[in-house]
């Protein structure tokens, strides 16, 4: 067995520190190279090399950056075209740094993951399997997968997560899906995608009403949103609603926003941006296919409850989203249906009293450090507290 180079590979289609995702993977880089060497396979607009430097982070980290031509407004055809290409540069890059640990996500999804499951059988390293999301099933919801297709891909995921030395996911729904489809005998963990810190505006101090801060994509129910809302002002609705962010329904959004002078379309913001806009309003919008929750969990949410404005789920009350909003008593839970929307909308005009505060020990669990510190210890062996050691 070739002696390993690298004591830990951390493998993820986007290492922006821009987003909550972005910096948690860099803070878990940081402590990482703390106490051994690492190395980051990703894709970047420009010298990622560079821009951390000049930020004065990533120290200790190997950047191996290969161009990023695509964005979540890109062509499927694109999109997958490009996963492809970043599966190959994965591999080279892998079969260079020789990592003993790799850590890997879901973006891009099954075809990286299993190149990477493919290199750890190879050559003797062990990996961690991080799914963000679980495909090809989510995928399928928004363009559906030949038949056949969607078996190898399922038979090629099941592979990855089978010989993971461990998993991580994001609620209990993924975590059943995952052993039930896969067999796997791989520890599971849940670990929450983090959010950007804030301080909670009093309820009483916010000026804006509903908020949308996120990817305006093909599960979030975008269409139903925009005939809903025009129906309740063309109703003489009185609450004022603010979109950010991009996706394939921004054009949409945007044309709803010209129509309407109660609408406002920002555009695609800073994630830092994004938070303060948050928690400038009561409520904020969650809407997402119910079908979508069995294979994924909207990364807004966590933001949405650090900032404490009130989460308006739109979804199905018997799914993985309606119960985190009902148990954590952090907003309401309406059908995603178009007249109860509309109703649903009017009995918020009359809602000022309402505290969403969350507590100490959850608001500790959405932040980005201990992230950070959760997939160091479950990717890492050896990790602990304060330092790291490597087998």
């Amino acid at each position: 067995m070739a002696r390993k180079k690298t004591d830990l590979a951390i493998v993820n289609r986007s290492f922006c520190p821009g987003s909550p995702i972005g910096e948690g993977l860099l803070q878990f880089g940081e402590l990482a190279a703390a106490g051994g060497t690492v190395c980051v396979i990703t894709q970047a607009e420009g010298d990622l090399k560079e821009e951390l430097a000049a930020d004065g982070r990533g120290q200790g980290i190997h950047v191996r950056a290969c161009k990023a031509y695509t964005t979540s407004a890109s062509g499927l055809i694109k999109r997958v075209a490009e996963a492809v290409y970043f599966m190959l540069w994965t591999f080279i890059s892998l079969v260079r740094a020789k990592p003993a640990n790799v850590y890997v996500s879901t973006n891009p999804p099954v075809v990286v993951p299993f190149i990477v499951a493919v290199y750890c059988r190879l050559f003797g390293a062990r990996y961690v399997y991080h799914l963000q999301d679980i495909h090809p099933e989510a995928a399928n919801i928004v363009v559906p997968v030949n038949g056949l297709l969607f078996k190898l891909l399922q038979a090629v995921d099941n592979f990855a997560l089978r010989h993971a030395d461990a998993v991580i996911t994001l609620s209990e729904d993924m975590k059943a899906y995952i052993q039930q489809r896969s067999k796997t005998q791989s520890p599971i963990h849940l670990l929450d995608n983090p959010s950007f810190e804030v301080t909670p505006v009093p309820m009483e101090q916010r000026t804006k009403d509903i908020v949308f801060c996120g990817n305006a994509g093909r599960l979030q129910r975008i269409p139903l949103l925009m005939t809903a809302i025009r129906d309740y002002l063309q109703q003489g609705g009185k609450l004022r609603f603010t979109f950010a962010g991009g996706g394939v329904h921004a054009p949409d959004v945007e044309a709803l926003a010209n129509a309407y002078e109660q609408v406002d379309y920002l555009g695609f913001i800073p994630a830092t941006d994004a938070a303060e806009l948050v928690n400038q309003h009561r409520w904020a919008l969650l809407p997402i296919d119910d079908e979508v929750t069995k294979y994924a969990f909207p990364s807004k949410s966590s933001g949405y409850a650090l900032s404490g404005a009130g989460v308006l789920a739109v979804c199905g009350e018997d799914t993985s989203v309606a119960r985190w909003v009902e148990q954590l008593e952090v907003g309401v839970v309406c059908p995603a249906d178009h007249a109860a929307l509309v109703k649903c909308f009017f009995s918020l005009e009359g809602r000022n009293g309402d505290n969403f505060a969350i507590g100490l020990d959850l608001r500790e669990k959405l932040h980005i450090p201990h992230f950070a510190k959760e997939l160091w210890r479950i990717a890492v062996p050896g990790s602990v507290s304060g330092e790291v050691t490597y087998a």
